[in-house]
């Protein structure tokens, strides 16, 4: 077999692994909740960590890709990918899962930020098209089934197995990679931007860590209060980094074109909306509806299978469809999908969920092609590279402070529901300790430790409560999946997008 392909084998394995990683994960928490004894903050870092460390890292990796070869980088970025995925599946405690998924991510990003690099140095032409719809359909079909792996191998051999079974890939990967993988560099690296990387990661990681951690610190508290001056003060110099760089980690002067804006955005409010909601989707399935592991994933099909068959009809459409019409359109249909999952009682069964999955899922499809030949077609070819890393970005961006964001809203409405409805219980008096367990995922002690004759209107008050603040949650995201969609609308221009020379590969249709 020719080279390229074996290029593409090793990049679909790799990217399969890393992108699973994201969705298998979320099927398996209460599990890992159960059996780590891990709190609600607990719970947030075990996604927060990995997309976290996938959107400090990823613009970095690839400038390292560039300057040290870009098969080395890949390689090492497979086998810390692979020994993290060892670690987590060993991990004793909750918080040594999160650093091990921390340490997970950052394997991912090498890996995510040096997949294209290495396509493109192998693929020309017509051929180049072919390579990425392979790679596009992998990242598709991870998403599509993750849910579904993630319930099977936690319901049948235990949840440290969504991180086991990635180490023998892991290694057959790297071995591929080693053997059949060309080494190239760019000529004209000139290093990394320490300055930049140091102070974009540092300001994301105060942010998220100051939401995940404002309501049980106060957020009046010096604590909360220092970790949000420090992560603005460090964003301020981040951007002063990148404005004195002749090469910086994350060209700002792209963002003068507002397509690219745009689709900065829409990929931001994707990801901050639908994307970190499906942690407390999962929670509601399994510890308010009573489901399986397996049986969770079966649900989530609807969603995610309808985003894997729409996405390529989408792509076909983008030479007839204005692509401003896919990204608003696409992100429409998300906020209605999430204004259809709200309005849930006690008595809801799962079925409530079914239409919005439905409509949700197709806005999913319609956005994802769309929103990457946006990314790279309004900026010169040579940049495609930086315009991809950057989009990528956005999109863990707004997994890591979305799940953190409507984490703090979540868990504030479920203490405070909690309270309202023991109000005028018989352990009212212990109404704020009991609410502190539940809106940290201590539902089990927080009953445990109640009067036997209270233990059921205890549990019915943090069910009622779970629900109340999911449904807040839900129309949160919904109306920033609305906003998302007048950004797309209002800034994709079909005269953003760069003309290529006829021997290069057209320019997809803009709006």
């Amino acid at each position: 077999m020719d080279r390229k392909w074996w290029t593409l084998i090793a990049v679909c394995v790799a990217t399969f692994m890393l992108l699973l990683d994201i969705t298998v994960v979320n099927v398996a928490l209460p599990d890992i909740q159960d059996d780590l004894n891990a709190s609600f903050a607990e719970l947030q870092w075990v996604v927060d960590a990995y997309a976290l460390m996938l959107a400090t890292l990823m613009l970095t990796a690839g400038s390292l890709a560039d300057l040290l070869g870009r098969r080395l980088v890949f390689a090492i970025g497979l086998g810390l990918f692979t020994v993290a995925s060892l670690l987590c599946g060993l991990a004793p405690s909750a918080v040594a899962l999160d650093l091990f998924r921390g340490a997970q991510g950052i394997g991912g990003a090498v890996m995510f930020s040096t997949a294209l690099a290495l396509l493109a140095q192998e693929f020309h032409g017509p051929e180049r098209g072919t390579a990425l719809g392979i790679w596009g359909a992998t990242i598709g079909g991870a998403v599509a089934i993750g849910p579904l792996v993630g319930g099977v191998l936690t319901e049948g051999i235990g949840w440290e197995w969504i991180f086991f079974v990635n180490v023998p890939i892991g290694i057959a990967a790297i071995a591929l990679t080693l053997s059949k993988v060309r080494e190239s560099r760019d000529p004209d690296a000139r290093g990394i931007d320490w300055g930049g990387a140091v102070t974009w990661s540092g300001a994301l990681f105060l942010f998220v860590f100051a939401l995940i951690r404002g309501n049980d610190e106060g957020w009046g508290s010096t604590v909360i209060v220092c970790c949000l001056g420090g992560s603005l003060g460090l964003l301020i110099m981040f951007f002063g980094f990148e404005l004195r760089q002749e090469r910086p980690m994350l060209d700002l002067s792209l963002f003068r074109k507002p397509s690219f804006a745009g689709a900065s955005f829409v990929a931001f409010a994707l990801s901050a909306s639908m994307f970190a909601m499906f942690l407390y989707l999962t929670l509601y399935l399994q510890n308010i509806l009573g489901f399986s592991p397996l049986e969770t994933g079966v649900r989530f099909l609807p969603l995610t299978v309808l985003s894997f068959v729409v996405a390529p009809i989408s792509g076909r459409l983008s030479e007839r469809v204005p692509v401003r019409g896919l990204l608003g359109g696409g992100l429409l249909l998300v906020g209605i999908g999430l204004a259809l999952m709200g309005g849930l009682t006690a008595e809801s069964k799962w079925t409530a969920l079914l239409a919005g999955f439905v409509i949700a899922g197709a806005g999913i499809g319609m956005i994802n092609p769309a929103l990457a030949s946006t990314a790279i077609g309004v900026v010169p070819p040579a940049r495609s590279g930086m315009a991809s890393g950057i989009n990528n970005t956005f999109r863990q961006v707004g997994i890591a402070t979305g799940v953190a964001a409507l984490g703090a809203i979540f868990q504030h409405r479920v203490q405070t529901k909690v309270v309202e409805l023991l109000s005028s219980t018989p352990v009212a008096g212990r109404g704020h300790a009991i609410a502190d367990m539940v809106g940290n995922g201590e539902t089990a002690q927080a009953i445990s430790s109640s009067p036997p004759s209270a233990r059921g209107v205890v549990a019915d008050a943090a069910r009622q409560a779970f629900i109340s603040g999911l449904n807040e949650i839900l129309v949160i995201g919904a109306i920033l999946a609305f906003v998302g969609a007048g950004v797309g609308f209002l800034l994709v221009r079909r005269r953003d997008f760069v003309a290529l020379p006829a021997a290069a590969e057209p320019a997809p249709a803009g709006a």
